[in-house]
């Protein structure tokens, strides 16, 4: 199982990435272990997808970063996201 996922950082801006352990994934990114988001933390996930392959996960992770999907429908699988779901790995 790998996992695509999406942080929302300090300064606003969204940080996209893919992992196959995200409790550990989460866990480095807050200690400051990831260069891309040392310097924007505090971190927060605001969601996240479960992927069931490794090029599924980077697949999806690129459709974000490349701007393939628009802001908008990102508010929206962010605003619509249970929170329940968030909690186990916070």
């Amino acid at each position: 199982m790998f996992y695509f996922y999406i942080l929302q950082c300090a300064d606003n801006k969204r940080y996209y990435g893919y992992t196959s352990n995200l409790k550990q994934r989460l866990s480095e990114h807050q200690e400051g272990k990831n260069r891309a988001t040392r310097s924007r933390r505090p971190l927060k996930l605001v969601y996240y997808e479960e992927c069931d392959t490794k090029t599924a996960a980077i697949k999806r992770e690129r459709q974000f970063k490349q701007g393939r999907t628009r802001k908008s429908t990102i508010d929206k699988l962010i605003d619509e996201f249970p929170a329940g779901h968030l909690s186990e790995f916070q």
